[in-house]
């Protein structure tokens, strides 16, 4: 590693720490997925940009980094507990199609909002309906001394492991951590390693158990593939907020079950907070959820989405609004055009060191702090003492971390034509070399004509822009 050294909040001590990995060189890095009965909101979406900010981050400092983030694709209740029906089996009843299919359109749909938001992908995806024989295998491992079983399924009896729920503070902090009742369950914490299908029941996903036909529970499965694909004790787990509370508790009641040991899977658990609206956090099952295919539709390109992202710290609620993101998108705009004309200048300079780059360094390194390294870019991107060439370097050096394609990104891409403009870009470039034309020829008239036309059509011209008249579309 090198620079200034790493400091992560570890949600399980609830404590900044110096972040050291269990093998010199490496970081394996576990992220709880999408569960793929719907298309992924932006408040889903927040939590794989900073991942990839994590990812970007560690590779930046000089780690190889070994990232798996599954997908599920059943299990998971429309309660997030042991109440409600399965997601999945839901969402296929109500479009009348095969979950298999439900699962393979949500995913490609997740994938593309990966691929739009510039979040690398990660070594592997994990489907969770890949894994059934090693989920039953690990159930009957932790069976006889863990769980018991109910006419509804196989349950993790929670007394059975020291200091359950510590991650989500569930001992101290009044109402965190519970789960839906079960009729016939010891604890009301106790959990579902395997539910059966109901008598009569027609489920499209089961599968034989020693408990009968049914279903994993939806904890078993990061537990399973986690330690399959990094080990018993990787270095860091993430996911959001949400999961703090009782997904992941479960989980690690389920790790130390199976080591015999206090070990809770991962040395970093990390939490993203919520994306927030003015009504409360935003989540599927309030309806009405905003993707990013509908940010797209106004014209407001996904890397805009990026860049509010990364202007708010990931351990602070992040308020979702047209007008944020507007501003994000004006921020990311003013970038892209600075950017270009610097590259029409000079190519960019190979950069190891420089006091921007170590202050960059230093604000990443204090527990992911975005804002401040975002300042340190802009700050790299406006300094005209420095030459061209090496404020390209720095640049990229930078991006290479925030992931915000600045080296490449041009104004041209930032114009997304929303769904019902009613021009596209080749006739508002058309128009504008007309207009450019009559005002050569000093014919005002015509020229403010065609601003006023281009004007309706949701076009904002840039006349007094130094880098030459430019043209944007208008987001209201």
């Amino acid at each position: 590693m090198t620079g200034a050294p790493l400091t992560f909040y570890d949600s399980y001590t609830r404590e900044l720490r110096p972040f050291v990995p269990i093998e010199p060189g490496k970081v394996r890095i576990y992220s709880c997925g999408p569960t793929v009965y719907n298309y992924a909101h932006l408040g889903n979406l927040r939590a794989y940009v900073f991942t990839d900010t994590l990812s970007r981050t560690l590779a930046f400092k000089g780690f190889a980094v070994d990232h798996i983030i599954n997908i599920t694709d059943v299990g998971h209740l429309t309660s997030d507990a042991d109440a409600g029906d399965d997601k999945m089996e839901a969402a296929a009843r109500a479009q009348a199609k095969s979950i298999w299919d439900i699962a393979a359109h949500y995913t490609e749909a997740f994938k593309a909002n990966i691929r739009d938001l510039n979040i690398r992908e990660p070594r592997l995806w994990s489907v969770a309906t890949d894994h059934i024989v090693e989920m039953i295998d690990f159930a009957k491992t932790i069976a006889p001394g863990h769980c018991y079983e109910l006419d509804s399924g196989l349950y993790f009896d929670v007394e059975t492991v020291p200091d359950y729920g510590r991650l989500a503070r569930s001992v101290d902090d009044e109402g965190e951590g519970r789960i839906d009742a079960v009729a016939g369950k010891r604890h009301a914490q106790d959990f579902a390693i395997w539910r059966k299908s109901t008598p009569g029941e027609q489920r499209q996903m089961e599968w034989d158990s020693p408990w009968g036909p049914g279903a994993p529970g939806w904890h078993l499965e990061c537990s399973v593939m986690s330690r399959k694909y990094l080990g018993d004790q990787f270095d860091i787990h993430t996911g959001g907020i949400d999961h703090r509370e009782i997904h992941h508790p479960n989980e690690i009641a389920q790790n130390q079950a199976h080591s015999g040991t206090p070990c809770t899977g991962a040395n970093w658990w990390m939490h993203n907070n919520f994306l927030v609206v003015r009504n409360g956090k935003m989540s599927k099952s309030q309806g009405g959820f905003t993707i990013l295919a509908s940010i797209v539709d106004r014209g407001i390109h996904p890397l805009a989405y990026r860049l509010m992202c990364l202007s708010a710290h990931y351990r602070s609620e992040l308020e979702f609004s047209g007008e944020n993101l507007v501003a994000a998108l004006t921020r990311l705009r003013r970038m892209v055009i600075a950017v270009s004309q610097l590259r029409d200048r000079a190519e960019p300079e190979a950069v190891d060191a420089h006091p921007l780059l170590d202050a960059f360094d230093a604000a990443l390194a204090d527990d992911l702090n975005t804002p401040k390294a975002l300042t340190v870019l802009d700050q790299a991107i406006a300094d005209k003492k420095l030459a061209p060439g090496l404020r390209l370097g720095l640049i990229a050096r930078m991006d290479a971390a925030l992931g915000l394609n600045l080296p490449t990104l041009t104004r041209a891409d930032l114009r997304l034509r929303p769904a019902d403009a009613l021009l596209d870009a080749a006739a508002v470039e058309a128009r504008m070399a007309e207009r450019k034309a009559a005002r050569a020829a000093k014919d005002f008239a015509t020229s403010d004509a065609i601003r006023d036309e281009l004007s309706a059509q949701g076009i904002e011209i840039m006349d007094g822009d130094p880098l030459g008249w430019d043209w944007a579309i208008r987001i209201d």
